[in-house]
């Protein structure tokens, strides 16, 4: 009787074991991802899409311009729209070039534009941003919403799937 436990005991740890070799059998049934290098990531200059990204690069500097005045003016209702908006520039030059560089070149346009009018002195001695809490949340909020696009964006290129932990 003690020999059919053990029998049993061995099938059934062996099959413990083939399950805990980690499914080398079986190249779908949920793997790990490896990146490779998609037509995404490298995608070719062509003329309409240096045209996208000038459009991009424009549209990053005059959400700046806006948003450094428009955060200030209403104080809550302002800075969640000039978030908003960014998040909105961000997102959409993702998703119209479909490469992370739709996010990058808004990205940095804005963030040098809001650097050049943080410094920047008007004649009457005042600074356009002022020292509140709202000046400090438009500018790391920016930041944020730049690298959480422009890490979406690159997890959608590279073919990461969205969902179960662990396979």
């Amino acid at each position: 009787m003690s020999a059919a436990k053990g029998g049993g005991s061995a099938g059934r740890g062996g099959q413990r074991s083939r399950a805990g070799a980690g499914g080398a059998s079986g190249a779908g049934t949920g793997g790990p991802v490896r990146p490779t290098a998609s037509a995404a990531l490298s995608a070719p200059l062509t003329p309409g899409r240096v045209a996208l990204y000038v459009l991009l690069l424009v549209a990053a500097v005059l959400v700046g311009l806006a948003g450094t005045l428009l955060q200030a003016a209403w104080l809550p209702g302002g800075l969640v729209l000039t978030l908003a908006g960014t998040g909105g520039l961000f997102y959409g030059g993702a998703r119209a070039t479909g490469t992370t560089a739709g996010v990058l070149v808004p990205g940095a346009a804005w963030l040098v534009t809001i650097f050049l009018l943080l410094g920047e002195n008007r004649p009457e001695g005042d600074f356009l941003f002022g020292a509140g809490i709202g000046s400090y949340v438009f500018l790391l909020g920016g930041i944020l919403m730049a690298v959480i696009c422009a890490t979406s964006a690159r997890m959608r290129a590279t073919g990461v799937r969205h969902g179960g932990v662990g396979g």
